[in-house]
């Protein structure tokens, strides 16, 4: 299936459903695919990384995780089904899994957080296996792999922030053993209960962003990418006409 591009990124035009199913399936070769998550910002910044732009052309599943993607998408007259938020997807993959005790290892953050992260996650799926947890802050790959091949998950949470989860997923992908990755960007810090997410009312009408400024205004230098994304969006849409 040929991918929607959004200013050079190439999107999978999927519902949650059929992510999450595309996500079991890819899990059962398990040849450790890679899922990528880009928002605006990532998708702005693989305009000039040409590293982080091949990793995600390299994806096996790249899924709008911002509703400014899907909006930028219609502007650009090739809308996508919608958005699927990366830890919304992450969750419902969890849920799959523990229906059939399958097993996650979490990926990143600050030490304590993957734990901290891997105790909610039973108690909200019973069943799921915590595979193992490793945390973000490391100089060599080889040990993290090792303890990762040695626990060969069915779900790698990789949420290392971008572009760093990225080019690792792309770049380790034939050293690892489990089914399936996913960049997850800070994740574990939401699972975890450190950073709190938007009120479902929020997220419904796509203003999860402005409840995040709100509650860290020291994103708000990051935040101010996304009106250059959204021109950029509309010039495009507008010379397709």
């Amino acid at each position: 299936m040929s991918r929607i591009d959004v200013l050079g990124v190439g999107f999978d035009n999927l519902t949650m459903d059929e992510a999450v199913e595309s996500a079991l399936k890819l899990m059962e070769e398990h040849a450790a695919r890679y899922v990528c998550t880009p928002n605006p910002e990532i998708v702005m910044a693989a305009k000039k990384d040409a590293s982080l732009r091949s990793a995600l052309e390299g994806a096996d599943m790249v899924l709008a995780d911002g509703v400014g993607v899907t909006k930028a998408a219609s502007m650009l007259k090739t809308p996508l089904k919608s958005r699927v938020p990366g830890i919304d997807f992450a969750q419902n993959v969890i849920s799959r899994l523990a229906g059939k005790g399958g097993s996650v290892y979490l990926f990143g953050a600050k030490p304590g957080v993957a734990e901290t992260a891997a105790a909610k996650l039973t108690d909200m799926y019973p069943g799921v296996v915590i595979a193992g947890t490793s945390d973000g802050y490391f100089t060599d790959d080889k040990p993290v792999i090792e303890k990762i091949n040695a626990s060969n998950p069915d779900l790698l949470m990789v949420c290392l922030g971008s572009p760093k989860q990225e080019n690792w997923m792309a770049s380790n992908a034939g050293r690892l053993s489990c089914g399936l990755m996913a960049g997850l960007g800070g994740s574990l810090d939401v699972l975890a209960g450190n950073v709190q997410r938007a009120p479902e009312a929020w997220r419904k009408l796509g203003l999860e962003w402005l409840y995040r400024v709100i509650k860290e205004p020291k994103r708000i230098g990051r935040i101010a990418k996304l009106p250059l994304f959204v021109v950029e969006a509309a010039s495009e849409g507008r010379r397709k006409r």
